[in-house]
């Protein structure tokens, strides 16, 4: 699985003009399920957003997390995380996992989230056409990599 985290002020997701999920300070999560990947590499990723230090402590250093700041957090299937440009300028989106098996590690990825912080996600919709907005604070962005150790 791959997870592109930044940390916001506020993110919200509308589809077709209704508000599916919106946060104040905390974490918008885009997510990319590849295939092969499973409930393992969904509960390893939950765990290191859960503690990935990238809130201020009292001096401004990176030091706490969205679980210790009691941040919110919007998790957003994106399967386009999985692109392949290295041939031509047409993206291969062939590593991707195909929904049947990206829907249960998605929400098997949101039920993770929520045991490793106590409190449940806001989401989007897999598959819809969504549209994200967010106050990127920082920036902070971090690309996460189940693949690459994570």
């Amino acid at each position: 699985m791959r997870a592109v985290v930044q940390r916001v002020a506020e993110a919200s997701v509308t589809i077709a003009g209704q508000s599916s999920g919106r946060i104040g300070r905390g974490l918008l999560v885009l997510v990319g399920v590849e295939q092969g990947d499973g409930g393992p590499d969904a509960e390893r990723l939950a765990a290191k957003i859960a503690a990935l230090r990238i809130f201020a402590d009292a001096e401004g250093k990176m030091n706490r997390s969205v679980t210790e700041i009691g941040g919110e957090m919007l998790v957003v299937s994106q399967f386009t995380l999985l692109a392949d440009t290295h041939r031509g300028n047409r993206p291969s989106f062939v590593r991707a996992a195909r929904p049947e098996e990206a829907v249960p590690l998605y929400e098997h990825l949101l039920s993770a989230i929520e045991l490793a912080t106590g409190r449940p996600p806001q989401r989007g919709v897999f598959a819809a056409d969504m549209q994200v907005a967010l106050v990127n604070d920082g920036p902070v962005t971090i690309v996460i990599d189940t693949r690459q150790g994570a």
